[in-house]
């Protein structure tokens, strides 16, 4: 065979070798979609002051292992204590105060008491004045005095319970349903609510991340002070919209972590994202924007799925944002045996890359 024989030999193997290739990654693609765009994500809280303060001691330190509730740092509480006491001197205040209503309304209730037997007396003069009057045993003058104090004791009754219905307005309900009595507890709520507030803790179990915080440092309601990574995890990967065809919650997958090389972990498909950042429309006023390119070719769009690992308590342990690879598997036993032949090679590579 001459060298122009054996290098045209050559070329034809390799154009075969590349027409199978070729035809193995549109077959794979929509049978055996496989990303590398693939990640673990910690859930972030960030932790927040809900009260203003010096701050006085910090119990933990960056990148320290910590349980929800359990105390982050401390802020000064000696300004929350004095505003308890404040609180708890005017709900003493609204009882007393409530006491001396009380006071108020009994003796009121006296007067009253008093000027009803005061009515009584003078109706009876009254009635007998007229009867008197018509028998002309008295004169008409005395019968007017009569009538004027009859109608004065009555006046007198009205005014006093026009009296004690103020002074019941003013005590309001009985027990612990009177506005004053919760205006003063809802303060008194508050301020235990501040005191509370002076003790930040964690939310979630994790671990403690850019700690911004010092002993001496002031802490503003409001504004983020240190982080929590927490240790409940979510695995995503972005498929190109054509791979998934074939693809529904609960197929099987495979995966391999860029930090644990040449080892493949079975997993499921658990969800489907409900859409991208780029299908969001905005009610701006404005007028839509159509999409312009100049590529003959666009970008493939890509759809986020989420990924439960059979052994979920590997992804606590791996930090957020690690990459991974996920290998989707079709039904078929052969399609499946391709796929993780395909999984554990690209695992292999992450020794390398």
């Amino acid at each position: 065979m001459t060298p122009d024989q054996k290098f045209a030999r050559y070329v034809k193997i390799s154009l075969v070798g590349f027409i199978l290739l070729f035809a193995y990654f549109v077959v794979a693609d929509m049978f055996l979609p496989v990303t590398p765009q693939a990640r673990v994500y910690h859930p972030v809280v960030q932790v927040t002051p809900q009260v203003s303060g010096r701050v006085n001691q910090v119990l933990v330190n960056n990148n320290q292992a910590i349980k929800a509730g359990e105390a982050l740092f401390l802020i000064e509480a000696a300004p929350f204590k004095l505003a308890l006491e404040q609180a708890q001197l005017a709900y003493a205040d609204a009882q007393l105060q409530n006491q001396r209503l009380d006071s108020s309304v009994k003796a009121i209730q006296a007067q009253l008491a008093a000027g009803n037997a005061k009515l009584h007396e003078q109706q009876l003069l009254f009635d007998r004045s007229e009867s008197l009057l018509k028998k002309r045993s008295i004169s008409e003058q005395e019968y007017e005095t009569i009538s004027a104090n009859y109608q004065s004791s009555q006046a007198n009754v009205a005014a006093i319970e026009a009296q004690l219905t103020e002074a019941k307005l003013a005590r309001g309900q009985l027990g612990e349903d009177n506005l004053a009595l919760r205006h003063a507890q809802n303060q008194l709520a508050q301020a235990k609510l501040n005191l509370s507030y002076s003790i930040v803790t964690a939310d979630a179990d994790g671990k403690v991340a850019n700690l911004q915080v010092s002993t001496g440092t002031f802490a503003n309601k409001g504004q983020p002070m240190l982080a929590i990574v927490a240790n409940k995890a979510d695995l995503v990967a972005d498929f190109r919209e054509k791979s998934l065809v074939n693809i529904k919650v609960g197929s099987k997958a495979k995966v391999t972590f860029d930090a644990l090389p040449g080892q493949v972990f079975a997993a499921t498909v658990s969800s489907f994202e409900a859409g991208v950042s780029n299908g969001q429309l905005n009610a701006n006023g404005l007028l839509s924007s159509t999409e312009s390119s100049n590529r003959w070719v666009r970008d493939a769009q890509r759809q986020r799925i989420h990924i439960d690992l059979e052994q979920a308590q590997l992804l606590s342990k791996l930090p957020s944002g690690a990459r991974a690879t996920v290998q989707l598997l079709p039904e078929s036993v052969i399609g499946q045996w391709f796929g993780v032949m395909q999984i554990r090679f690209i695992s292999l590579l992450h020794y390398i890359y």
